[in-house]
């Protein structure tokens, strides 16, 4: 039996891979699901709805459609200002309002340039939020589904984390934090799954990408209360990869039977 939780964040992390996220918001079902999410009580399901929103406003042919979807803009103006909420989930609602707040529709042609820009496999890169900041790991031991499993719960637990998305093929993942957070701190909360290493990749000042070494003997991480925690492993999605819309580098057509369960969820749970 699913619930509300497990189902926004199954499809938050479907949402994560570019190649589902016009699907996602194609599909009759899920969208106004979403939007009426944006009300809900409990903050993990709030978080959870404005990540999967996050990762659906980057697919420039979705700006339209999200911002006339009925209620969307709406329901984030009342989010961002009801009171008793945490930071994490007031800043990301700024950011989901600012980001389709500002966009319009894109011209039909783009050179080579604009679209590799548009096209970087990065979240929140290009964010207007001022208090934020993308960091990007190279993480030694990310091998498959399940280190990026571990990877997820760990950075999900790191207070000040807004977002993150995986590089697989790179082994790395790119991460925005608020900008009091430490990347020591991202980095101590991976060296703490006893599997995962990180280090920061940067560019020094001949364009080069050098990876650069963490300290991992930082105080104490400060972990989030409100966070969902990741799905344990007989809900998880990547159980369910032969049924569910395609993950990186599967070439699946997006309209898998779970997409299908989890707009019919959607559909039928507008009030709860």
């Amino acid at each position: 039996m699913m619930d509300t939780l497990s189902v926004v964040t199954q499809l938050r992390d479907l949402a994560s891979e570019p190649q589902n996220r016009e699907a996602i918001v194609q599909d009759r079902g899920c969208l106004p699901g979403l939007v009426l999410f944006l009300d809900h009580k409990d903050p993990k399901v709030l978080f959870a709805t404005l990540q999967t929103l996050r990762y659906l406003a980057e697919s420039p042919r979705n700006f339209n459609t999200m911002k006339n979807e009925l209620g969307m803009m709406v329901s984030l103006e009342r989010l961002i200002e009801r009171t008793g909420m945490t930071t994490d989930i007031t800043d990301l609602a700024k950011e989901v309002y600012g980001v389709l707040s500002s966009q319009t529709q894109r011209p039909a042609c783009q050179t080579p340039e604009q679209q590799k820009r548009r096209n970087k496999p990065q979240f929140f890169i290009n964010s207007s939020n001022k208090k934020a900041k993308s960091v990007t790991l190279h993480i030694q031991g990310l091998d498959g589904a399940d280190q990026r499993g571990v990877c997820e719960e760990a950075l999900l637990r790191v207070k000040g984390v807004i977002s993150f998305t995986f590089q697989m093929a790179l082994k790395r993942c790119t991460v925005r934090i608020r900008a009091d957070l430490s990347t020591e701190s991202l980095a101590s909360a991976i060296a703490a799954t006893k599997v995962l290493s990180a280090k920061q990749v940067l560019k020094n000042e001949n364009g080069e990408e050098v990876l650069i070494p963490l300290s991992t003997s930082c105080s104490k991480v400060e972990e989030n209360s409100h966070l969902p925690d990741y799905l344990p492993e007989d809900e998880s999605p990547e159980r369910e990869l032969d049924r569910a819309v395609s993950r990186t580098g599967a070439k699946q057509d997006t309209g898998g039977s779970w997409l299908n369960t989890a707009a019919s969820f959607l559909t039928k749970t507008f009030y709860w």
